[in-house]
């Protein structure tokens, strides 16, 4: 068992490597589905001088215990469910609730309020079914301000909906007019964090 600050530096790594740049560490991901084999994680691991006694036990830790469920594991492979930065990842279209909830910063909202949620860094623009994913992710950024986004305003005005699993939704963008500030996010905040 890996130690709680060993599998969050160990996560970080699997992050870089399956959603942000793969080719800096000798891995070619799967264009459809942004997967690779579970071995050629593991070797990429290892090639790491700090990780080379890493097993393949530690990979399925980092995976079930993340909060967020960044990773999924089927069969012998592993992928980022979402967030990658690097090649495009495809997903199916399908039909989202709809509200879903976006976490962002206090000094990002004027903007966003202006001109709707682009992707900013990454492919698409991440949404959760509930409050608590937004939560996690916003709070990183600063002063969290949560928005809701009605689905059927956006899907109106074109917008598709992905799923990128455990209740992570992704969109290309959002409009302005489909977000709104959500009322009691600091009551919400402190209550995740109790």
């Amino acid at each position: 068992m890996l130690d709680q600050a060993k599998e969050k530096s160990l996560s970080k790594l699997i992050s870089k490597m399956l959603r942000h740049t793969p080719e800096e560490f000798g891995i070619v991901l799967d264009q459809e589905d942004g997967s690779c084999s579970i071995d050629t994680l593991l070797t990429a691991i290892q090639a790491q001088p700090k990780w080379a006694w890493i097993v393949q036990e530690h990979i399925e830790q980092v995976v079930s215990q993340s909060e967020k469920q960044r990773f999924e594991m089927i069969d012998a492979r592993i992928r980022a469910r979402y967030g990658h930065s690097h090649d495009r990842v495809s997903y199916a279209p399908a039909d989202p609730p709809s509200i879903l909830y976006h976490g962002t910063n206090k000094k990002a909202l004027a903007s966003i309020l202006k001109e709707g949620l682009s992707p900013m860094n990454r492919q698409y623009v991440h949404m959760s079914e509930g409050t608590h994913f937004a939560i996690v992710a916003g709070s990183r950024r600063g002063e969290l301000v949560m928005l809701e986004v009605d689905t059927l305003s956006a899907k109106q005005s074109g917008i598709t909906f992905y799923y990128g699993g455990n209740e992570v939704w992704l969109a290309d963008h959002i409009p302005a007019a489909s977000c709104s500030v959500m009322k009691g996010t600091k009551e919400k905040e402190e209550s995740i964090h109790e």
